[in-house]
Formats: C-alpha cells, structure tokens, sequence
C-alpha cells in the first residue's frame, strides 16, 4: 500500500501529535529540522542531469558483501551486486542469478542458473562462483556475521549452470535466504588476484550498477552496467549519502543535495509536510521495533508477572498515534502480518494501568519497580515515549541512549546482557517468513536470546527445519502463543517505509524497505 503526500502550500508541524503526548504524559523533544528548512542553499552539480541522489542514516560497513550483516550497508550493495533469488515488488520469490529451484532431496536444494552472465570485469558469473561464495561466506577465516545460512555444510557444482547447496538438515526456507546477505555472489578469480582487502577497495559485482569511488562518510558513487542481465538501468550515477540524523537529511533535500531521503521517522518526516516540490510516501513495511527483556539476570524481570505487566503498562495504538502519527501497526507476538507464520487469532495484550500495578504487587514490587531502556539515539523518541508510558503505571525505565555504532556492537556482542535489562530493537523480516523474526532472539543457544524455554526450542526446530509447511504454520501459532503467555518481549510494531523526496525521482520499493534502485528513474 502506498499513500503519498505532496507539499504545495505553507509549511506546518504535526501539532495534534503533540498534544496526543502531552496528554498521555508523556515528553517527546521536538526535532530541530524546520529551522535548518527556512531557506533552500544552492543545488549540487548533480541535481541535474541523470544522477540519482539517496540518503540513507548510515554509510556502509564495508564494500565486501560478505563481511557486513546490516541492512544500510545491503542498502547499497545490493545495488553492485547480485542475489540467487529476489523478493519483488510484490513480495513473492523471484529469479535473479538463479532461474529456478527446488529440493531434490530433504537436504539438498538445486539451482539452475541463468546462462551468459557476467562480472563488471567480464568474468563469468556461473555454478564455481556460486560455490565459491557460498563457500568463502561460510569459512571462519572470513569472520562473517552473515547467520542465515547456518545449515549449509557444502555446495557442489553438477554443471556449469547447476549448482547443489547441502544442508546438514532440512531448510524449508533456503531459497528465501538467498534473497539477501546469504545470496550475494562475488568473482573467485579476481578475489584470488587481488585478496580481500583489494576486493574491499574496488569490489566486483554483477549488479546493475559498477563501483566508481567511495569516500567513507560522505559518499557512495556508483555508475550504469551496460551489460546488466536486466538491462541498462535508467539513471546514469547512483550516490549514497549518510545522514546520521534527520537534520541534515532534510537540509540536505531542501538544498538540493540529495532526491531521496531513506530511513525517515515519522515525527521527522511530519517536519516537510507542506513544503513546495517535497513529497512524502508511505508505503506499508514490514520492519518490526519490539523491547528485548533479560530473563535470565537476577531482577524484576525475571518474574513473569512484571513482564506481563510491562506489556499491558506500554499502550501501543496510543505510542503508535503520538509519536508515529499512525505510520504503523501494531504486532501482537513479533511475527509481523505479511510474514508466513503470522496468527491472527493472537491477540494483543490488553492496555490496562490497573491489571499491570495489580500484577507488580502480586510479584512483591508495590511500590513499582526502577529499571533501564536502552536505545540507538535514532530511536530517541520512541524510547523517551515507551518509558513515559512505563511510568504510568510505577515502571520506572530510565532512557540510556548510544551511538547507532556502538548499540550495534553491543547488539550482536557475546554479552547478552550488554545493553541492560530491556533494549528497543527492530528486525527487518526480508525473507516475508517468520523464522527472520525469531532466529536470533528465542532459541536459547542463539546470539541474542535472553530468554530460555525448553519448550520455545522445540517449537523454533520445528519452524525451522520441518518440511511441510502446515506444522511450521502450527509451531508458529504455538511459538506466538507462548511468547505472549509467558512474556519476554513486549512486541510493538511493524513500521510503515516512509520516503521523502523532491519530484524528480520515480521508485516503487518492496516491503522490506531494499535501496534496490535498477528500476528507478529521475526526471529531466
């Protein structure tokens, strides 16, 4: 679904929002954005001509496909290189390297590839390149944060164009990893020439777009493959552009210096509604924001019943009118709607002041409990919003904000307890399947699992490694189930894409949110 709003007249700041916060109690700082927005600077030299302009919050790690796992630096790189399959605009699953496959065995998926593709340098993109990735990917040497694809233990090549991938047990979702980070493919020949850090320097894709230069910080420039399988795309430049705050993202737009700003918050976005030659879109995602609760260390959190009640103390519709102003929908148990596994018989917690002081009191804390949120300081709002929720009803979260870089170490780090006992995080479930949602924060041998049920690791195998769609289906309706009886998330939304740009681009993206901009084309 997409709705867009185009500026024309005066300017105007989202004031209902805020009265919405100031009534529930609840503070929001307001963004600095409209006073950077009252004059326009000149535009850059490439506001002209064929040259498409993104801006994203971050720059990417690493130009080495396999050595990054966040979705910027896939934002970017997905533009240079390609996936075995895709996910389109529809969001089924779609030929890209590969042209079709299937499970030959329970452990075994076969891929036919499609012929004559080549590198930017002209090496043959062919059944040794897919073997090799996927190979390079795995080898520890590599040090990859890629986790998808933890069941793979050997590739083999049958043809040129055939390609075996063989799992230690059944995936039923293979092809759907290899739709993103697991699928990227890269050049053997010229990474044996030039070695890892030279691939980094000047990577090799197949993409529709050839690496031209990149300077860390400020900007990403690539430009057309004429020899793209797709075809030519329509634009002859791509840039990226960090922007690590809407400030300067919407600054930047105003002035010319970029056409698409990505990655925009809603209270941000709402900053440039009015404004002449700005649009807004909004297009329904599928990126879902929920708080991690830490089960296992000593503390309140431990209880069931304080977790309960911290799910029925944060009112979702009213955080998802005041601060989101309605760009979202609320997910009842973290799978989100659109996502194979969603239930729709799980309900949401019912919002009640009164259940969750009773339940604080019944578990020894009547006088409330004191605690931490801690957030990447781009979520500021949200997690000031979430905690002025918790106080109503005796919770009280003080908000510890960090850096996106340092949050994001501390996410993935050995440390489950690295960012205290509750942390705002979100997940994009690009693979459309409820096990994207769930891998890393339920099963109790996973990274980023602070909550141990024998239980829920039953259930995770099943969703997992099953071969009949019907009990994956049943394990996850199990799985919601039990996360909501039992509590050790409080699940919030799944966030609408929003996209702000002048009227020189036309792009229609997925619902994952991809930067994939082949199709995309700007106005003369």
């Amino acid at each position: 679904m997409e709705r867009t709003r185009e500026g024309g007249g005066s300017p105007h700041v989202g004031c209902s929002r805020r009265s919405a916060l100031r009534l529930s109690g609840l503070a929001v700082a307001a963004l600095a954005a409209p006073g950077l927005l009252t004059g326009c600077g000149a535009p850059s030299a490439d506001s002209a001509g064929n040259v498409l302009r993104v801006s994203q919050t971050g720059d990417p790690k690493t130009m080495d496909p396999h050595k990054q796992g966040d979705m910027t630096s896939m934002n970017a790189l997905i533009n240079m290189f390609d996936t075995l399959t895709t996910r389109g605009r529809r969001n089924a699953l779609e030929p890209r390297i590969a042209l079709s496959w299937k499970a030959v065995e329970p452990t075994v998926w076969r891929f036919e590839l499609r012929r004559g593709m080549t590198f930017h340098n002209g090496e043959p993109c062919d059944a040794e390149a897919v073997r090799s990735s996927i190979t390079r990917l795995l080898d520890p040497a590599t040090k990859s944060p890629i986790v998808e694809l933890r069941y793979v233990d050997d590739v083999r090549t049958v043809d040129r164009y055939t390609v075996d991938v063989h799992t230690s047990v059944h995936d039923p979702i293979l092809p759907a990893k290899l739709s993103l980070f697991g699928g990227v493919v890269v050049p053997p020949r010229y990474l044996a020439e030039v070695g890892d850090e030279g691939f980094a320097a000047h990577p090799v894709g197949t993409g529709p777009f050839r690496f031209r230069h990149w300077q860390r910080d400020h900007e990403l420039r690539m430009t057309a493959y004429d020899h793209h399988w797709q075809g030519r795309p329509h634009i002859d430049e791509l840039v990226f552009v960090p922007a690590p705050n809407s400030s300067s993202a919407l600054a930047a737009l105003q002035s010319g210096g970029v056409d698409i700003v990505a990655g925009m918050t809603p209270d941000a976005a709402e900053q440039l509604a009015g404004y002449p030659g700005v649009r807004i879109d909004h297009h329904t995602g599928i990126r879902t924001s929920y708080l991690s609760l830490d089960t296992l260390t000593d503390g309140p959190l431990r209880d069931r019943r304080v977790r309960q009640a911290l799910n029925h103390a944060v009112d979702v519709p009213l955080l998802i009118k005041a601060v989101l102003g309605g760009n979202a929908a609320e997910v009842p148990a973290m799978i989100p709607r659109g996502a194979f596994g969603f239930d729709e018989s799980v309900q949401p917690f019912e919002r009640s002041l009164s259940k969750a002081r009773a339940l604080l009191a019944e578990a020894g804390h009547p006088d409330g409990i004191h605690t931490s949120i801690t957030a990447s300081n781009l979520d500021a709002n949200v997690a000031e919003a979430i905690s002025g929720l918790l106080a109503r009803a005796g919770v009280h979260a003080e908000v510890k904000l960090l850096d996106p870089g340092t949050y994001s170490q501390r996410l993935t780090s050995s440390n489950h307890a690295a960012l205290g006992p509750m942390y705002l995080a979100a997940s994009t479930v690009w693979t459309m399947d409820g096990e994207s949602m769930l891998q890393s924060n339920v099963r109790s041998d996973r990274r980023q699992s602070r909550w141990h049920h024998q239980r829920a690791d039953h259930l995770v195998d099943l969703e997992e490694l099953s071969v009949s769609p019907d009990v994956r289906r049943r394990a996850f309706s199990e799985l919601q189930h039990l996360i909501k009886d039992e509590a050790p998330f409080v699940p919030l939304y799944q966030i609408d894409n929003i996209y702000v740009h002048n009227t020189r681009p036309t792009w229609t993206p997925g619902a994952a949110g991809v930067l994939d901009m082949a199709s995309a084309k700007v106005a003369a």
